[in-house]
């Protein structure tokens, strides 16, 4: 028996893994994060990159009363990038993010700065009623506000006629967009605020300390301090509010009972493809619509993640 060996046997020594059981280890634990990731992938594949190329296979065909599917190549891709009444939409829901997500967030981030300035007592009973919207699901919201802006039965008419004044028409051509935008600031305002508070509490309170013993007021330390800490919070939230504006859908869909000659079937890009589709019948122009909408978004979104990239290197 060789020495190695002998001293190898005795017991109590720490015997050092060989190269191949080292690399046996590793290769065990790189097999284990792929299970953990295994739910999401099957998921994630199931839910979005099926039906994505399910969309794309069904956009190549048409219908036709004579005749039935035929295949129609890129010709209903063709018809969805000159269509004008899905431009029309695509300009409402970026007029819509244009104005809605700076306002929300701005807000967002007032109020998440207000709970973190340590003046506000009790911060748990504020932070849960500014959080509370975001429980309401966006179809109960978008009915509640609908008899909130009612001219005649709602909330709205009641408190203007009460002052002798005549209510507005929120349900009018001007002012739909905006009924819309403060539906979905209500909901949201409240999710945002709790990601940036979170944010805020991570950072370290010595950031803090040595601002205010240079004199520095609340808001000093708040615009130099503790926004500059967050960007990466706030380029997060605002990715998923552009996201969520371009796929604007519960609240034209439940308004457009109160108005439909407000909202039409293609008031939004979303809200045209659910017409084509469930109204129209018309579910390979539907898909075709949908991988365009789909397709615009991403390029909007990645111009907004360049620029926020920008912001944050600074």
């Amino acid at each position: 028996m060789s020495a190695a060996a002998v001293s190898a046997s005795v017991p109590g020594d720490k015997v050092k893994p060989g190269k191949a059981e080292q690399g046996f280890r590793k290769e065990k634990r790189h097999y284990i994060g792929i299970l953990y990731c295994l739910p999401y992938v099957v998921v994630f594949l199931a839910g979005t990159i099926l039906p994505m190329f399910y969309a794309l296979y069904l956009g190549f065909f048409k219908t036709q009363l004579i005749g039935g599917e035929t295949f129609a190549g890129f010709s209903q891709y063709i018809k969805a990038f000159k269509d004008p009444l899905l431009w029309n939409g695509f300009g409402r829901v970026s007029l819509y993010a244009v104005i809605q997500v700076p306002i929300m967030l701005l807000l967002s981030l007032m109020e998440a700065l207000m709970l973190d300035s340590q003046r506000i007592t009790h911060v748990a009973v504020p932070r849960i009623l500014l959080f509370l919207p975001y429980a309401v699901p966006g179809v109960i919201a978008s009915l509640m506000w609908g008899y909130i802006y009612g001219g005649d039965y709602g909330l709205f008419g009641q408190v203007f006629k009460a002052f002798g004044a005549t209510p507005p028409d929120m349900f009018s051509q001007k002012l739909m967009l905006v009924a819309m935008m403060n539906i979905g600031t209500w909901i949201y305002m409240g999710y945002n605020m709790l990601i940036f508070y979170s944010a805020l509490r991570a950072l370290p309170e010595e950031l803090y300390e040595s601002g205010r013993v240079d004199g520095a007021s609340e808001f000093r330390i708040a615009w130099s301090i503790k926004i500059p800490q967050i960007k990466g919070s706030v380029i997060m939230t605002l990715l998923f509010s552009v996201i969520g504006s371009y796929q604007l859908f519960n609240e034209p869909s439940m308004l457009q009972v109160l108005a439909p000659q407000t909202v039409t079937s293609y008031y939004t890009p979303n809200l045209y493809t659910y017409s084509l589709a469930f109204n129209g019948q018309d579910v390979n122009y539907a898909a075709a619509v949908s991988l365009v909408v789909g397709l615009f978004t991403m390029i909007i979104v990645t111009v907004v993640k360049l620029i926020g990239n920008r912001w944050e290197d600074k």
